[in-house]
């Protein structure tokens, strides 16, 4: 149990208890419920949630943020604090816990259940990076993004309830504030851009991460460990048209329009429908796929593009696909993921001299440039490479005739040091 008097020496032995649950309904007016212990419905995550959907947020961003809360009312039941009853050190204990604790461990569904959480106070096994691909795994302990994202999530919830009157009067999960106390800020340069929302004081600060490229070669392995026709057409529509896993997976059979190579998707910010062109050898994939099932599935204009290969076919979706890339990494031993598809798909339109680096905005869905700019990031071997090739002119350059070498410009001494040679008695 986590004290006011001694919280430091309570969270190294904290274990939280795995109550409640966050429960998908099926019901659009509320897709998910956050549960209690007892089974009851939380009622202030519902009230949030439904406050989420009115300004227009979707399902599953309605699941990450009752992920966050469902992390958080485990930690106050655990310690036995009511959620309206929480104080800043309570939310400065949960944020410290966040960075020490393992990730709970669960199993597959099909063997039936969780396994027990991991100890908090065990070490933390380094991870090193994928041969192949140069990615390090995720680790046992929650990452940085989960708990900045944690964060934001609480103190908006908090927010919520302090303006409908319903919560404390003092949000536990505060802002920073400046140097001298005030207001966040107050000491703003005039000359720097403002930062969307002012930093939460509990945030931790988040590291730009480099997107991985697939290497031309490693991705044509990659595609030639894909089993059937649907796998290939879909891998082939991603990193063509840089769509998102979830815009392409919830595509419709009227959505594919062969005769201009071009596919309808929503993006996943604007709720807009945008088409986007696909290569010639993605729509072939596609045709063949469709062959296969003719007769097996609908075909009318509203039915999904994308479906199951099992019976009773149903619409494909993210987490069979994620499962489905995974089967083609483990045969080359690799780690990519979805992701690095569009990343890919972005760096290699970037690269293509002949295309405005706006043109790829547009395609990607970007509202803003420097976003896509994130994106066209060199990869860490295009750079190694890059670096590499300028040693290499360097060293012929002064292997030229008449080119002064280094070694005559140095001292007899110094140079006996740097190759080890002994100095002549």
């Amino acid at each position: 149990m986590v004290s006011e008097e001694n919280p430091a020496g309570d969270l190294a032995s904290f274990v939280l208890q795995q109550v409640g649950a966050l429960k998908e309904t099926g019901d659009l007016w509320e897709p998910f419920q956050l549960l209690d212990y007892d089974g009851a419905v939380v009622q202030p995550v519902s009230d949030y949630l439904k406050d989420l959907q009115a300004a227009g947020r979707r399902a599953a961003t309605q699941r990450s943020y009752g992920m966050d809360l469902l992390r958080w009312f485990r930690f106050l039941w655990t310690i036995g604090v009511p959620w309206d009853k929480a104080t800043r050190s309570k939310a400065r204990d949960f944020s410290r816990w966040l960075q020490i604790a393992d990730k709970p461990v669960r199993s597959h569904w099909r063997l039936g259940g969780d396994h027990p959480p991991t100890s908090a106070a065990s070490p933390a096994a380094r991870v090193g990076p994928n041969p192949v691909t140069g990615k390090v795994a995720p680790g046992r302990k929650y990452g940085t993004a989960t708990r900045a994202h944690s964060e934001t999530v609480l103190r908006h919830f908090y927010d919520f309830h302090l303006e409908v009157g319903t919560g404390p009067m003092v949000n536990p999960f505060p802002l920073a504030r400046g140097r001298q106390g005030g207001r966040p800020g107050a000491h703003h340069n005039p000359m720097d851009p403002h930062t969307k929302h002012p930093s939460g004081l509990f945030r931790p600060r988040l590291v730009r991460r480099i997107q991985r490229n697939i290497p031309d070669d490693k991705f044509n392995e990659l595609f030639a460990g894909l089993s059937c026709h649907r796998d290939r057409a879909l891998v082939a529509f991603w990193i063509s048209t840089g769509a998102r896993a979830s815009e392409l997976l919830g595509a419709m059979r009227a959505d594919a329009d062969p005769g201009r190579q071009l596919i309808s998707v929503v993006r996943k910010g604007s709720r807009v429908l945008q088409q986007v062109p696909a290569s010639p050898d993605a729509f072939v994939w596609l045709r063949l796929y469709q062959a296969e099932m003719d007769g097996l599935a609908s075909t009318g204009a509203e039915a999904p593009l994308w479906l199951t290969l099992r019976r009773p076919f149903r619409a494909l979706n993210y987490h069979a696909a994620r499962a489905m890339f995974a089967r083609a990494n483990a045969i080359l031993g690799a780690n990519w993921t979805l992701h690095d598809l569009r990343h890919s798909a972005a760096y290699r339109m970037a690269r293509d001299p002949d295309m405005p680096l706006t043109d790829v905005q547009w395609v990607l869905g970007h509202a803003h440039l420097s976003t896509t700019q994130l994106y066209v990031t060199a990869p860490l071997e295009d750079v190694v490479e890059t670096v590499l090739a300028h040693h290499r002119r360097q060293h012929d350059q002064r292997l030229q005739p008449g080119t002064r070498q280094p070694s005559s410009g140095y001292r007899p001494e110094t140079l006996d040091v740097l190759f080890g040679r002994k100095a002549e008695q």
